[in-house]
């Protein structure tokens, strides 16, 4: 059958008045189940026994209720945990929401907001979707900020901290000079790998209005399946983003991720025990991935992005699918020949470092 492309006549009128993007591509989601599945930085393991027993009581008849629209309790247990006041803290349905809403409250100045070249890709398709204009400064050969790239006139600075897919951590003073330098513009932090030995922009909040950080609970929680993610920020400026979600949607959250979302906040020990064994893992592959012949900047994340020395990273990525690992690839400029790896459970890993030792071997013969 062929199919016609339509020509500008045939567009209905209707139709050319769509707001069309280029829409964001998650990683892949198998459709098997028996994979290794490490291209999406999901924790590879459960929630906290805490979040466990409040699913396993969970009664389907409270549905019919409205989530409270101000889900108090998981902010409540947000800013106890962290030592700030109610009023600095906004919570969304997952940091993906969060920061949608921030660039939409913030960034509406006809001058460009600013972030790297090689970064979370959603931040080009919220600036496009909301018609805010953009530049992306190039990060170095080491991919770390320039600074002086983000010292110049601007709309809005976004900044992810550890960066992703690079995996790598700036320096707390670093980001402190460009929020400082930057007081006209809202300067957002984006946290979502800050739990696997990185440093937090949180003190900056005591210092600066014009300072947003978001974190999630997706990661070093393990609850993506929830989407719970939220902001700290000054009381005015999380004033500001509580105004437009209400004007969006007042009812965000659903109400078990705002239950099960403040549960998990209670059981310290079990998230420093996940986070700790994740950290374990990924220190001992990056060994066994640079005996391997991989490179790789030094991760602050739970997950590596690395480049053999010598194969492809497409070849890799094909021959590691047709295993049954999933990894990330991205095929584009500067990183098209990296994959990113998330750090599964040891056993996982060492299925991964195992398949690659043979492949690289029958490769070389």
């Amino acid at each position: 059958m062929v199919v016609k492309m339509k020509t500008e006549k045939q567009i209905k009128e209707w139709e050319k008045r769509v707001r069309r993007v280029v829409p964001y591509t998650p990683g892949e989601q198998p459709r098997r189940q028996d994979v290794i599945k490490l291209n999406t930085n999901e924790c590879p393991y459960p929630p906290s026994p805490l979040v466990e027993r409040l699913a396993a009581e969970f009664r389907a008849e409270t549905l019919r209720l409205y989530p409270d629209p101000d889900a108090s309790e998981l902010v409540q247990g947000i800013a106890g945990y962290l030592g700030v006041d109610e009023e600095q803290v906004f919570v969304g349905v997952g940091s993906d929401d969060v920061l949608a809403m921030a660039f939409l409250t913030f960034f509406n100045s006809p001058k460009p907001i600013l972030f790297p070249d090689i970064t979370y890709s959603f931040y080009d398709v919220w600036a496009d979707l909301f018609r805010i204009p953009y530049r992306r400064p190039k990060l170095d050969g080491a991919f770390r900020l320039v600074k002086e790239d983000y010292l110049k006139e601007n709309g809005g600075i976004v900044i992810a901290n550890p960066n992703a897919p690079t995996g790598t951590e700036e320096a707390p003073e670093l980001i402190e000079e460009i929020v400082a330098r930057n007081q006209d513009s809202m300067v957002i932090i984006d946290e979502a790998y800050v739990d696997f030995g990185a440093r937090s922009a949180l003190p900056l909040v005591k210092r600066y209005e014009n300072v947003l950080v978001v974190q999630t609970f997706s990661k070093s929680r393990a609850m993506a399946g929830m989407r719970v993610g939220f902001a700290v920020g000054s009381r005015k400026a999380i004033g500001y983003l509580k105004d437009v979600k209400f004007s969006f949607n007042s009812y965000t959250l659903n109400a078990p991720s705002i239950a099960w979302g403040a549960a998990s906040l209670r059981d310290e020990a079990y998230f420093r025990e996940t986070v700790g064994r994740i950290v374990a893992t990924r220190e001992r592959t990056k060994g066994e991935l640079a005996r391997l012949g991989f490179a790789f900047p030094d991760p602050r994340t739970n997950f590596i992005f690395a480049s053999h020395k010598t194969i492809p990273a497409r070849e890799l990525f094909c021959a590691l699918k047709e295993e049954g690992i999933y990894v990330r690839y991205f095929d584009r400029p500067r990183i098209d020949d990296y994959l990113r790896i998330t750090i599964g459970t040891d056993e996982q890993m060492d299925r991964v470092i195992s398949f690659l030792d043979g492949y690289i071997k029958k490769r070389g013969m």
